[in-house]
């Protein structure tokens, strides 16, 4: 690629950046911990390619002091870009960054400034992986920055990008189809900034993109079932603008982990759930404006760690085949339109910590279930129908609701399509922000 020069934001762009409001974003913990591994990862090699050539160099290792050689000690022509085309080209590509951000109160980009890239705060560098000998830009991480800009059509040049973490900005506008070209990258988090437009399908071309983290942003649309299609192993959307129905290519992602929550998608779950068998751990759904039926085949996901579907308008029974999930810590049901009993065989899960029920209209506790704290188990069964409990649902409110049930056994879930919801006797509570 050519030489770009500075490129200016549209006038939509600049007035976005302005428009800014503070939000506060905790970062999953996943996602810290294969953000350390690869950062670490990408540390190990740097320390292990200097270590390599200081051993095959003895004229380098006895002169650390040379005023040619680059900031982490190796000579200029593995850290300057001058002569390494792949760093002029990163050079090109973190200059034409920095003409775009308007706002660093921190100073993280104070000491970009010179062609020895690997030097720049937030920047790392490894061996490049088809040519040892040749050292890349391989990671940014700009997390926490509060650095306030737009990223620009430059950011192709990166192509030997396998981390951009660039969390809890002010970052705005939309992504790059130039993104296209960093076909080594294997982790995105750009979440907590002010991106919008439809969902980023440009990043559903990147071949080894296995980390894919857009929460807290403005993206609006239809999620494009691709998303599920691309062997992402986590897959964070949730707190934008998505509407729609959750695809019915859901059950074909092979992800460990997936939030949809606080978005607009409406529809049930899908049976194809059961094709996430061998990998799905967490399942975040609340506040997505889920209806239908809990299916039955949410039982196979032996691994399931986490499973809360509360705030929507989930009704039927709670399939008794999640008492088969013997890794399931947290169950969360809460702020639904569910009916029938709590099941015994639930309750007593080896694993389960913490079980919240309360605003539906359950009518039956089985056994342990009326008092899981006697097993050390958290749990909330407020607002239900329960005969002899405290704080429930008057009578007409319960009354209302099984005049009308719901048999999920006549109703099946296809493509997103949605089971109608019987209508609340009372409204349910605002949702809180989780994150």
């Amino acid at each position: 690629m050519g030489l770009k020069g500075k490129q200016l934001p549209t006038k939509s762009q600049q007035t976005h950046c302005l428009i800014f409001h503070s939000r506060i974003h905790l970062l999953h913990p996943m996602a810290m911990a294969t953000g350390r591994l690869l950062i670490l990862l990408l540390q190990l090699s740097f320390l292990f390619n200097n270590l390599v050539a200081k051993q095959s160099s003895p004229a380098d290792h006895h002169h650390h002091h040379d005023h040619r050689r680059g900031s982490h000690g190796r000579p200029d022509k593995y850290n300057n870009s001058t002569s390494n085309p792949r760093l002029q080209q990163a050079y090109i590509a973190l200059q034409a960054w920095k003409r775009v951000i308007y706002s660093d109160p921190n100073k993280f980009t104070s000491n970009w400034v010179g062609p020895s890239v690997c030097s720049y705060s937030g920047v790392y560098c490894s061996a490049a992986l088809d040519d040892p000998k040749i050292k890349v830009v391989a990671g940014i991480d700009l997390n926490h920055g509060n650095i306030a800009g737009f990223l620009p059509d430059d950011l192709g040049l990166l192509t030997d990008l396998a981390l951009l973490h660039l969390n809890s900005n002010r970052f705005c506008g939309i992504i790059p189809e130039s993104f296209a070209n960093l076909t080594l990258l294997f982790e995105l988090d750009i979440s907590n900034n002010r991106f919008v437009g439809p969902f980023p399908s440009v990043v559903l071309s990147l071949p080894t993109l296995k980390f894919l983290d857009i929460r807290f942003n403005e993206f609006e649309g239809a999620l494009p079932p691709d998303v599920f299609n691309r062997g992402l192993d986590a897959i964070f959307v949730n707190n934008n603008l998505f509407t729609s129905v959750i695809p019915s290519s859901f059950g074909a992602s092979g992800a460990s982990v997936v939030v949809f929550a606080n978005n607009m998608l409406g529809g049930c779950l899908p049976p194809s759930i059961a094709n996430l068998a061998d990998s799905l751990e967490e399942l975040l759904l609340f506040n997505t404006s889920l209806t239908g039926c809990l299916p039955q085949e949410i039982g196979f996901l032996y691994k399931l760690r986490v499973l809360d579907v509360s705030y929507n308008k989930v009704v039927g029974t709670l399939p008794y085949s999640i008492a088969g999930l013997a890794h399931l810590e947290q169950l969360v049901l809460g702020h639904n339109m569910m009916t029938g009993n709590i099941p015994e065989g639930i309750c007593i899960l080896p694993n389960l910590m913490n079980f919240t029920y309360s605003y539906n209209f359950f009518c039956e506790e089985e056994g342990i279930c009326r008092n899981m704290t006697a097993n050390g188990i958290k749990y909330d069964d407020r607002r239900n129908c329960l005969p002899g409990k405290p704080l429930q649902r008057s009578k007409k409110e319960c009354e209302a609701v099984y005049k009308h049930p719901v048999d999920c056994l006549d109703h099946h879930c296809s493509s997103g399509a949605a089971i109608a919801a019987v209508p609340a006797a009372s409204p349910l509570a605002s949702p809180p922000i989780h994150s």
